[in-house]
């Protein structure tokens, strides 16, 4: 690994060298002008810290757990499909970065590598993230997920259209060659190819789970069930009425709708509203260690990165997407230490 990789924005440079301009604009874009996707980040650096001195700081601990699993730094790597369009090894290297972390991964519904491929190489915890889609593909996908070793459910509930990228319109973007949604190789009884089109989920044209979907979810398997892009009190209580074990504040990383709150101006409210009934965790913006110590400040329980492990892949592989993990470790560790919080809960 090259010795002036040292931070985050450094992948970030390096990685938009070795991708071609449409794949690293697929994984770079948002939605429309690209508002909130910006916004995302710029709210965390509006953020002020506020240190507190003199503190007995040589004793740091960054483990926390979540949903009862021990992490060994509250850092998780978010659902994104496709890692194989960063490298060829895909989620399987990214699987394998996080288990070395001490970390977990949340494996997306459009993967690269499959269900069972992924669960054969981790060391670490593994998540379930699904798009509903009608009840049997979804129930088809989760038992699958059950049955390999995971051990919650994320269902993403902030894309109810799809929404294409400007950018992926101009380059007349298409997947290449070799890119396909591993988890729909073998489909359950009654389901072809071509309904699922390899994956795109368009039986019906248009689905999203609603609060009903949720209940029955919840129902047909043991694993814990987190919803991911809640962006208002409202929906955060109505996640606690119906049982959820998890909230995620996300906007998608902007890449859905634009013009929308960036998630860190969210979280107070939706850790309010929760009330400590469900754990909090956010994605969308994290790019420093202090990102994530302002998240954990203002409630949430663990965050999720998701670009930057495209960028270590890019760049690196296996080791690069590691790497990425480490570097937001150390700049946790710093930032604690320097703003006198020497375990996770005393934040």
């Amino acid at each position: 690994m090259q010795s002036y990789l040292i931070s985050l924005s450094d992948f970030e440079a390096k990685a938009k060298r070795a991708l071609p301009q449409g794949i690293w604009d697929f994984i770079a874009s948002g939605a429309q002008d690209e508002v909130t996707l910006r916004r995302n980040k710029e709210a965390f650096q509006r953020i002020p810290l506020r240190p507190r001195r003199p503190v007995d700081i040589t004793k740091r601990d960054l483990s926390v757990t979540v949903l009862g699993q021990k992490l060994s730094f509250p850092v998780m790597v978010a659902p994104m499909g496709v890692h194989k369009m960063a490298h060829l090894d895909g989620e399987l290297a990214s699987a394998r970065a996080a288990g070395a972390a001490g970390t977990l991964l949340a494996l997306a519904t459009g993967s690269t590598y499959s269900i069972e491929d992924v669960a054969k190489v981790a060391t670490g915890p593994l998540w379930f993230q699904l798009y509903y889609n009608g009840r049997q593909i979804s129930e088809f996908l989760v038992k699958r997920a059950e049955a390999a070793g995971y051990t919650a459910v994320i269902v993403t509930v902030d894309v109810p259209l799809h929404s294409p990228k400007e950018r992926d319109v101009r380059n007349k973007f298409t997947s290449p060659p070799g890119i396909e949604r591993a988890n729909f190789a073998r489909l359950p009884k009654g389901l072809t190819q071509s309904t699922v089109q390899s994956g795109q989920w368009s039986a019906p044209p248009v689905t999203v789970a609603i609060w009903a979907d949720i209940d029955w979810l919840r129902s047909i398997t043991k694993l814990p069930v987190l919803v991911k892009g809640i962006m208002t009190a409202e929906d955060a209580r109505l996640c606690v009425e119906h049982g959820v074990s998890g909230v995620i504040v996300s906007n998608h990383g902007g890449r859905q709708l634009d013009c929308q709150s960036a998630t860190i101006e969210v979280l107070p409210e939706v850790v309010q509203a929760v009330g400590g009934k469900a754990e909090v965790y956010l994605d969308s913006g994290i790019r420093r260690g202090s990102d994530v110590l302002k998240a954990l400040a203002l409630g949430a329980r663990a965050v999720f990165t998701g670009q930057p492990i495209f960028w270590g892949l890019a760049v690196d592989g296996e080791a690069g997407a590691r790497r990425v993990l480490e570097i937001l470790r150390a700049e946790l560790d710093l930032a604690m230490a320097f703003c006198g919080r020497p375990t996770i809960k005393s934040i």
